[in-house]
């Protein structure tokens, strides 16, 4: 019987060929911890008595969640993370320098790779055909420690998406319909492998959104075959050398396979407060917004802005509306700078906010008030997820934020 991807990628780390649900000690390549969890990973590293990290050149701690801290209780732990970085040679990823999973797709991730990130939505990089997952801080420490984890390999669900996406339809209604098939928890520590002709013609950025929203449906990581796409993505970033492709085998064992018609799907949104509570946008009604968040780590690349920009143009932004914009990383916003979009941005009177993870998890930029709405490009509405129980969240893809950030209510056009 052949292999999955996730089984390719994980018999190399292994050293001998390995299947789904055997448990394995995997060597790793990448280890990441954001502001959020990465105060808790120092102090169980230093637990472990280990003078020195096992690869500190490809060991990043990244301070984004955070950015720049709003309070004296988290400057305090970006001081850890700090003084961390400089006395075990660390990479540090400080204020305003961008989301971790855009920077971990930018510039240190690779095809064939393991990444594990004490964040759940480290899966974004299985885009570029490594395995990426979120772990919990303490396994975090050991693997920045001995440079190995342990793991079960997961069975594979495989989702093949075939034919167009209709006009002003992106990856992110595509997930969310996903995730509305599966539901929460309906892929439970599986790995979801993408794939089909809609796949194949999709540039990396939607495909990152495919990736990062994997853990939505529960899954352990969302991974995509290394093409020709993904050659040309590293080759702008400076990495053409770190392209390899790892295929699939044709008689790979799946636990399940899903066929999707891409021309069957239509803008979405999911509705308070779970991520598989999905709908069309066209069976909503009116439903009026007070805030409106364009960014994150799902949405938030050149692209996305992009999109935006086209439909804001000329246009202004409701006055009953906020309206907030977050480029994921410096490169992002330098693009938008030199394209012309934040002028567009500014002159419709949005708010452009610094590099980072902004609202997305309540901590400074943009906390709700009790009772308002958000319609928002992160990836999770989880109640109280942007600061406040007492508000709501919903979520859809950067061209449904556009449209309703100018129209007052979630709306397609």
């Amino acid at each position: 019987m052949g292999l999955t991807l996730v089984e390719k990628i994980l018999s190399e780390h292994a050293d001998h060929e390995v299947h789904a649900d055997e448990l394995i000690i995997s060597k790793v390549d990448v280890c990441a911890v954001q502001d959020g969890t990465g105060p808790l990973t120092v102090e169980e590293f230093k637990k472990l008595g280990k003078d020195k990290l096992n690869n500190p050149k490809r060991t990043i701690l990244f301070i984004d969640h955070a950015s720049p801290s709003p309070r004296k209780e988290l400057s305090n732990t970006h001081i850890v993370l700090r003084d961390f970085a400089k006395e075990y040679g660390a990479v540090l990823s400080d204020v305003g320098a961008g989301v971790c999973h855009q920077r971990l797709v930018e510039s240190y991730v690779n095809p064939g790779e393991v990444l594990v990130g004490a964040d759940s939505h480290t899966c974004t990089s299985g885009a570029l055909g490594a395995f990426a997952t979120g772990m919990g801080s303490t396994d975090i420490a050991v693997a920045m420690a001995l440079g190995k984890t342990w793991l079960r390999v997961p069975q594979t669900f495989k989702i093949i998406i075939d034919g167009k996406l209709k006009e002003g339809v992106y990856s992110k209604d595509l997930m969310l319909h996903i995730i509305g098939l599966l539901g929460a928890d309906g892929a439970t520590y599986r790995s979801l492998e993408f794939c089909g002709s809609t796949i194949d013609n999709m540039p990396m950025s939607e495909r990152f959104t495919l990736s990062n929203m994997a853990v939505e449906a529960g899954a352990k990581c969302g991974l995509i075959v290394a093409d020709k796409t993904t050659k040309e993505y590293l080759k702008s970033r400076g990495r053409e050398d770190k392209f390899r492709q790892i295929k699939p085998d044709e008689d790979a064992n799946y636990e399940r396979v899903i066929h999707i018609n891409a021309a069957d799907v239509e803008r979405t949104v999911s509705c308070p407060h779970t991520v598989d509570n999905t709908k069309k946008v066209k069976e909503l009604g009116h439903i009026k917004v007070n805030q409106v968040y364009v960014g994150t780590c799902t949405n938030g690349r050149l692209e996305d802005m992009r999109v935006v920009a086209k439909i804001l143009k000329g246009k202004k932004v409701n006055p009953d509306v906020r309206m907030l914009i977050c480029p994921a990383s410096p490169d992002v916003y330098k693009g938008c700078l030199k394209e012309g979009l934040l002028d567009i941005f500014m002159d419709s009177n949005a708010v452009i906010l610094p590099p980072g993870c902004g609202p997305c998890v309540g901590v400074h930029a943009g906390t709700l008030g009790d009772g308002e709405v958000c319609l928002a490009t992160q990836n999770r509405n989880f109640q109280g997820r942007m600061g406040n129980t007492k508000g709501e969240i919903y979520l859809a893809s950067p061209y449904v934020a556009a449209y309703t950030a100018i129209n007052g209510y979630i709306s397609e056009k």
